[in-house]
């Protein structure tokens, strides 16, 4: 698309915009792939909150001014990597996984992660593409505020950095 995309760490004020593009993305990756008891938890509120909480640990994607998608890096694991859906197939995704893997190596681990769930089809190609290797089937313990849900999930892996 060549869209000019501009990274940069996330800030307050974009708490509303990563939320709604978070519960859309999700939304769409993982309705009728994950149990219901999650679907049920994970309300608009759900997302604010979470977004709310987690400013520190997000990267933005800027298009023409405006938040088109995010990441979120705790340690050695990418865990949250959305799109608005304007931006999907474009430069925002691969800008945003290249700046994930990026940040994993900055803080010193060898090794990127994240967990993709099983039915996500687009998610996986994606990564694929990108050079993550499925490292098979796993059980993802997804947090919410009652306590984890198992959500059947891929663990995928990338080297980011040399040792």
């Amino acid at each position: 698309m060549g869209e000019a995309v501009e990274v940069r760490p996330g800030r307050d004020a974009d708490v509303g915009a990563v939320a709604t593009i978070w519960r859309e993305g999700w939304r769409d990756g993982h309705l009728t792939h994950v149990p219901d008891a999650l679907v049920a938890v994970r309300t608009a509120e759900s997302f604010a909150v979470r977004a709310g909480d987690r400013v520190a640990d997000t990267t933005v994607a800027v298009v023409g001014g405006a938040v088109a998608g995010f990441v979120m890096v705790a340690g050695d694991e990418v865990e949250q990597v959305y799109c608005d859906r304007r931006h999907r197939g474009g430069d925002v995704a691969n800008t945003l996984i290249a700046e994930a893997e990026r940040l994993v190596a900055a803080a010193r681990h060898e090794r990127a992660w994240l967990a993709v769930v099983a039915g996500n089809g687009r998610a996986r190609r994606f990564y694929e593409r990108n050079g993550w290797i499925d490292e098979g089937p796993f059980d993802y313990p997804a947090r919410t505020d009652d306590g984890p849900i198992s959500v059947p999930c891929h663990r995928y892996t990338k080297r980011v950095a040399n040792r």
